[in-house]
């Protein structure tokens, strides 16, 4: 997990000292010499003539060929880099032994050193994805909830938040259905996070989202409390065995897209619903140009939706049988949002907070996703 940020007054050989150290744990827990020996097995295996003619496992390779690679291009370039920081380091403790501190040098391994910290703490946050399908794309459900307009206002937010977010993160975001408010913001959404480790990263964030501001659909402008909630569920390419998707069972409605302008989604007439009618899941997609795309895309949802539910149901008689009693995610609070009578972001779960609102609502999220990943991982 993420270490602490190199304190202003230490010094430059103890902050490398430390991050030395804690790269070398990080070689351990992310067991680096089995991915050395794991890439060498799938480069014989990418190299063999008879490749392509299993298509799926052809991909398989070199989709994970290409991820271990990318992963000990990374952990050698840290390396590298933190060796090139300690002679640095050498030089400046040099030149202040002749009695005039090179200056620029000094500012260099500052910078070196801010720099390092920051990366070895994205390698650690690693070790925090031990889930199945962590590494996944994510499909995130917005829906606002009680507080009528101003919680339809606050769900509207919430996608801007999680859409910036993601772009911080150099992910790629797709919003494939927007339902919009009576009056103003939205009533839900269903949006897209495309990325590594995305699902494992925005699942921290599903639950129940509480806001508390002065109203501005208020004609007295009095105080107003509303919620709106996010579902996270991994985008399957290849669903599992157990997932059976019978035609039958399907209705499927087409529609035309509505929304502001084309805010949010293009201008179509052949927007889909699908709604599985054994399990009552509804998954709509409006973005795509074609009534076929979007019966694609929205298949593909409700596959993913399944597999979750399939999911979560085994688990469910996993706890039962273990005799645990598990909360419901879905419906409990996990975070409030307050912009009056003050400035206030607070994680119910891990108490971290903020009273930069504005920075957070502009998806300066790491902070708090990172804490509930480690308390995940200190409660299993």
């Amino acid at each position: 997990m993420a270490g602490p940020e190199p304190r202003v007054d230490e010094a430059p050989e103890e902050a490398l000292a430390d991050l030395r150290t804690r790269l070398a744990e990080a070689e351990r827990y992310l067991r680096i010499g089995d991915l050395r020996a794991r890439r060498v097995a799938l480069e014989e295996a990418a190299g063999a003539p008879d490749l392509w003619a299993d298509q799926d496992g052809a991909r398989a390779v070199t989709t994970e060929l290409g991820r271990v690679t990318a992963d000990l291009e990374e952990f050698d370039a840290l390396d590298r880099a933190l060796g090139d920081a300690e002679v640095l380091a050498e030089l400046v403790a040099e030149s202040a032994r002749g009695g005039e501190p090179d200056a620029s040098l000094a500012a260099e391994l500052a910078a070196s050193v801010g720099s390092l910290a920051a990366r070895v703490g994205d390698l650690e946050l690693r070790s925090l994805f031990t889930g199945e399908h962590d590494e996944r794309d994510a499909i995130g459900e917005l829906h606002a909830g009680a507080g009528g307009t101003d919680a339809q206002d606050w769900a509207e937010m919430l996608l801007r938040m999680y859409t910036r977010w993601a772009e911080r993160r150099g992910f790629g975001v797709e919003i494939d259905e927007v339902t919009e408010g009576q009056e103003a913001g939205i009533l839900s959404a269903t949006f897209i996070v495309k990325g590594r480790f995305a699902y494992g990263l925005l699942s921290a964030e599903r639950g129940v989202h509480r806001l508390v501001r002065m109203s501005p659909f208020d004609s007295q402008h009095r105080r107003q409390t509303s919620f709106a909630s996010l579902e996270v569920t991994p985008l399957i390419e290849d669903l599992p065995a157990e997932v059976e998707i019978d035609e039958k069972d399907l209705r499927v409605d087409t529609y035309r897209s509505s929304g502001a302008g084309g805010q949010h989604v293009n201008k179509t007439d052949s927007a889909v619903r699908i709604t599985h009618l054994p399990t009552g899941i509804v998954v709509s997609c409006q973005n795509e140009r074609s009534q076929h795309q979007n019966r694609a895309r929205a298949m593909q949802i409700l596959g993913a939706k399944l597999a979750e539910r399939a999911r979560a149901e085994r688990q469910a008689e996993l706890d039962e049988l273990s005799g645990e009693r598990t909360d419901n995610a879905w419906g409990s609070q996990i975070r409030s949002y307050v912009l009056a009578p003050y400035q206030l972001v607070k994680d119910l779960r891990t108490d971290v907070e903020t009273g930069n609102v504005e920075l957070v609502l502009d998806g300066d999220l790491d902070r708090f996703i990172e804490a509930e990943l480690q308390r995940r991982r200190a409660t299993t």
